[in-house]
Order: structure tokens, then C-alpha cells, then sequence
């Protein structure tokens, strides 16, 4: 098959939405798929080695403070000159925005079948933006209005599906979960790593991975870890991600009294870097109640460290409370007393729950793909069925 993946992040940001992006593109292509990847353009550096085609059309940077980028292609001529080369048996878009919008007409004019998945909870991220509930209401008909053009809609989980259908989405959604790769952890380059960041293997230490934004709840970790620093734990809370709640954070961090056990490493590009973070710590903190099926809880499982998170958050579908992580309601008392009831086991039942993770959590991309291919091959067999009766 030959399959245009449409995303609004890729190389060089990986955020979520972007990881699973590349993990469709690079095992697809693996598979023997012609893969190529249409997304706002970026440095990418050196593309001669990937195994797949990146499209990308002009862009610049949204926000100073933020990694991403927005682009049009139809300021592009060189763009539309490529796409014109290339036919596609199915598009796949992983977001309602600018490549979105690409996505629909590409599928329109190249007369191919349309996936969207829907990744992320768009009202919230209008809401932060704009700070008004008439425009972040106005939007989800926009959104509503992309995924109403698709041919099929996919969600990353039942909660995301729940999530899409409470905007307005009146169609059938299928859930598509997210898969993880296990990887070897690259032992020997932890004491560097740990050096670097003063990272003290001495203190329990917890770990966030992702945006440093307030919509991922944040602020429950801190409160949570604050609590527990009065009750006499030492810690260090590390940080690994950029975003533009920062430097509104550190302050925070200063008003809890826990400025002096946080760590910021900043964005982190390099998986064995972050693998070796999720490796050392003791727990990893996702109080997010905005993400859909995070990567990040799995990567941690990967490296055997359990996660703890909201209940009843699309985060917790993959957890079985006190057996491969851990649950807690949404307030801050009720978040550190999950954490001082994990610290307070033995290591080997901390051992165990971690060894858990690791056994439940992580599913092959690969096996994810065998689903993503019957689907795909179904849905172009079926558009084309349905072309030959008209």
C-alpha cells in the first residue's frame, strides 16, 4: 500500500500524538508499505536513512515559547508539485488542523479512502488558547465537521472515543490503542545521564515526561509531593519536556516549598536519554486527566517503573490498581496518599508491581499493525467496490 500519514508534529518535536506518528510511519514502512509523511516542514536533518518520504509544506513557528509549528500548503508550490507525482491508496490524518484539512482534499481529489484518528481533547486546548468558552464551543464544529469528511474515525481509547462523541460526533468511532516498542536499556550510559540532570539515585525520585503545561495536571503532583515533603520525604521530581507554563511552575514550586526538589531537563530527543530517566526513577507521575492514551505511561511500564495516575482517566484503562500501577482520586491528599502507600511497600512488592508494568502494559507496535493493515486494506477494498457501483 502506498499511505500518506497526515500529522501536525513530527521530526524533530515528538510529543505524543507525534511518537505515534512516527511509530505508524516507521513500522508500516518496515512492513514494505510506501510510506510518506505530510507535515508542516521542519529541520529534520538528514532524511536519506529513514525508509520513508516526508512531505512537507511551509511553516513557522506558533508560539516562541513552544516547539511547534503551523503551515499552509497552498503558499507551497514546490508541495503540490510533489503530492501531484504521488497516489495514495489511503490517507491517514492524526489531527482536524492544517494537515487535516490537507488530508480531505488530497482524499477528495485522489479519489482514496480517509482515516482520522482523533488524538487530543481539542476543546481544552482551545479553551487554554483563546480562554473563552464560546470560541473552544465554536471550534469543536470545526472538529466535528473534519471528522464527519473522514471515512472511518479512529480513537486511541474508549475514553477518547467518549471524549469525541460528548463534541458532537454522532458517527461510529473504532478504538485503535496505542502500541510501545520494548527497548534495551542502554545501562552503561545511566551514571551520565543521572550526572547531568544531578539526579541523587540517594532520594526517591519521581519523574514527569511530556509538556510542562497545566492542562496535564501538574499542579496535583506538586501539591501531592508538597504534602509529603512536610511529612519528612526526601525526593527529587523531575521534569523532562518544555512548555509555556514553566517558568509560571518554578514560581509555584517556590510557594510549595518544593523549588529545591525539582529538576527541569528541558525537551529530550533521544530516547536512551529518556529511557535511562524512566529506569531511575521510582515512580512516574501522570496525573493528566487531558491525555488520551498516553506513550509515556507505556514507556515508562517499558522500563519497569509503574505510573500512577487519576482514576477513571483515559491514562487508567491500562492500569489494574496495586498490580501494574497505581490509581487515585483527583485531590491532592488523596494523590499523596496513593504515593506514600506505594513508598511504604517492600521493594520487592514495589519490584514486583514494576516487573508488572512491564509484563501487561506494552503492546508491539507490530501487533498494533497487524490490526491498522486489515483495517486499511478493508476500507480500500470497500471504497473501491462501492466507486465501481457508481
Amino acid at each position: 500500500m502506498t499511505i500518506f500519514q497526515c500529522s501536525e508534529v513530527f521530526l524533530p518535536v515528538i510529543d505524543g500524538v507525534g511518537r505515534v506518528v512516527k511509530a505508524y510511519t516507521e513500522t508500516l514502512s518496515r512492513r514494505g508499505h510506501d510510506i510518506y509523511v505530510i507535515t508542516p516542514t521542519d529541520d529534520t536533518g538528514f532524511r536519506g536513512r529513514l525508509g520513508y518520504e516526508i512531505l512537507d509544506y511551509t511553516s513557522v513557528r506558533f508560539r516562541k515559547n513552544l516547539p511547534y509549528r503551523i503551515g499552509s500548503s497552498g503558499l507551497d508550490p514546490h508541495f503540490k508539485e510533489r503530492i501531484k507525482m504521488i497516489q495514495p491508496d489511503i490517507i491517514h490524518a492524526h489531527a482536524p488542523a492544517t494537515s487535516g484539512r490537507i488530508a480531505v482534499k488530497l482524499a477528495k481529489k485522489k479519489n482514496v479512502p480517509l482515516v482520522g484518528s482523533f488524538h487530543s481533547k481539542y476543546y481544552d486546548d482551545v479553551l487554554k488558547m483563546t480562554h473563552s468558552k464560546t470560541l473552544a464551543r465554536l471550534s469543536m464544529k470545526i472538529v466535528i465537521g473534519f471528522y464527519n469528511k473522514c471515512d472511518e474515525v479512529w480513537a486511541v481509547s474508549e475514553n477518547a472515543a467518549e471524549t469525541l462523541k460528548s463534541y458532537g460526533y454522532k458517527g461510529e468511532v473504532t478504538v485503535m490503542p496505542n502500541g510501545t516498542d520494548k527497548r534495551v536499556l542502554k545501562s552503561e550510559i545511566v551514571p551520565e545521564v543521572l550526572k547531568k540532570y544531578g539526579i541523587d539515585k540517594s532520594r526517591t525520585i519521581f519523574l514527569f515526561v511530556g509538556q510542562i503545561n497545566w492542562k496535564k495536571n501538574i499542579r496535583r503532583s506538586m501539591e501531592a509531593l508538597s504534602i509529603l515533603k512536610k511529612d519528612g520525604l526526601d525526593f527529587q521530581f523531575v521534569l523532562a519536556g518544555q512548555g509555556p507554563d514553566e517558568e509560571d511552575i518554578k514560581k509555584t514550586a517556590i510557594s510549595l516549598g518544593i523549588s529545591d526538589n525539582m529538576i527541569f531537563t528541558g525537551h529530550i530527543l533521544d530516547g536512551a536519554v529518556l529511557d535511562a530517566l524512566y529506569h531511575a526513577a521510582d515512580l512516574f507521575l501522570f496525573p493528566s486527566i487531558y491525555d488520551n492514551a498516553p506513550m509515556v505511561v507505556r514507556e515508562a511500564a517499558c522500563m519497569k517503573t509503574p505510573s500512577i495516575v487519576v482514576a477513571g482517566s483515559s491514562s487508567a484503562e491500562i492500569i489494574n490498581p496495586g498490580v501494574n500501577g497505581l490509581t487515585s482520586e483527583d485531590t491532592s491528599e488523596a494523590f499523596s496518599t496513593a504515593i506514600k502507600s506505594y513508598l511504604d511497600l517492600s521493594e520487592a512488592e514495589r519490584d514486583e508491581i514494576g516487573l508488572n508494568a512491564y509484563n501487561t502494559i506494552p503492546v508491539p507496535w507490530n501487533t498494533i499493525m497487524d490490526t491498522v493493515e486489515e483495517r486499511y486494506s478493508a476500507l480500500i477494498e470497500q471504497f473501491k467496490s462501492e466507486r465501481r457501483k457508481k
